[in-house]
């Protein structure tokens, strides 16, 4: 008996620090984040879903890796995903913990004495070619290849809990601290909630908060699924200023991938995959913009211990000149 009680006691504790689910593709991907589907500009099919602007041209040609002719043709590709957590080395998607030893910060929520919170979380970035290892669209051109990886870990990263320090990456945040910058966010939000959040204001979150600085710290802390969401968008902010991720999407990703240092709010849609997959449609919708207001996706998606972490699948905006038509 006393085995026993050692036994669930351990099990608890493990329960409490980490916990997670490798997503199933059938049940927990919403799939309808793939539309639209255009060619030349033109819906194929919407599905309802919002989409950011195409190529107006009906042809585009590229030279690479030979020169031909094809059709322009868009959609949203799930390519990668992003955990986040408070403790380190949890990781949500693969429902494991690894100790790898060292000093790394703890996650935590705090209660400020103005009665509002902040927090810190760890997270970390998979990339997750889900249609080319699932074989869905086999052997397509305009597919990424691959297998689904790890490839960063905030653990590993001096910056990440450390907004002086992260400011070598990102100098003009030192530029959106004040009450005026903060306040054009508020449109940001609006214009997310509605449909996309805007370029211009590049430094807002919509209605999760700030981009900057590029840490694990969330200076103001609503809810956890607010709190990860915005990790979850600064991490893809980070992996496009160290050019780990580029663009895909417009005229210059048409015949590949091109650098992209800020990153474009409007090429990213997003769902949660743990600790509720969000499958369930909102006014038609399983996934949203960056910047969206959590008030109605993000209810009864998080709940006290195993619901503390977080995995979240990201669709990019994929064009590209499928081909050839007319080869030279």
């Amino acid at each position: 008996m006393l085995a026993c009680s050692l036994s669930m006691a351990e099990m608890k504790a493990s329960d409490v620090r980490c916990s997670g689910d490798f997503a199933n593709p059938i049940t927990d991907i919403c799939w309808s984040c793939l539309f639209p589907l255009t060619i030349g500009g033109m819906n194929l099919w919407s599905g309802d879903q919002e989409d950011n602007k195409n190529p107006s041209s009906l042809l585009c040609s590229c030279a690479v890796p030979r020169i031909f002719v094809g059709l322009q043709s868009g959609f949203w590709e799930p390519a990668r995903r992003i955990d986040v957590t408070r403790t380190p080395y949890c990781f949500v998607s693969l429902d494991t913990e690894i100790d790898l030893g060292g000093t790394v910060s703890e996650g935590e929520v705090e209660l400020n004495p103005d009665g509002t919170r902040q927090s810190f979380y760890q997270a970390h970035w998979y990339v997750d070619p889900i249609l080319y290892w699932l074989e869905v669209m086999f052997e397509h051109p305009c597919l990424e290849t691959g297998d689904f990886d790890l490839a960063y870990m905030t653990e590993l990263d001096p910056l990440w809990n450390d907004d002086e320090l992260s400011a070598v990456l990102a100098p003009e945040s030192n530029l959106f601290n004040g009450i005026l910058a903060q306040s054009a966010c508020i449109g940001d939000c609006v214009m997310s909630s509605a449909k996309f959040g805007s370029n211009t204001l590049f430094w807002c979150a919509g209605c999760n908060g700030s981009i900057f600085p590029l840490t694990g710290n969330v200076g103001y802390h609503m809810s956890h699924i607010q709190a990860s969401s915005l990790i979850a968008q600064r991490l893809t902010a980070k992996m496009h200023r160290q050019f780990l991720t580029w663009g895909t999407h417009g005229s210059r990703g048409l015949c590949g991938v091109y650098p992209l240092p800020v990153m474009d709010k409007t090429a990213y849609k997003y769902h949660l995959l743990y600790p509720v997959a969000q499958t369930k449609k909102i006014n038609k919708k399983c996934c949203q913009p960056f910047g969206r207001t959590t008030f109605l996706w993000g209810a009864g998606k998080s709940y006290p211990i195993k619901g503390e972490h977080f995995s979240y699948e990201l669709f990019r905006k994929k064009n590209c000149c499928l081909g050839p038509i007319t080869p030279f």
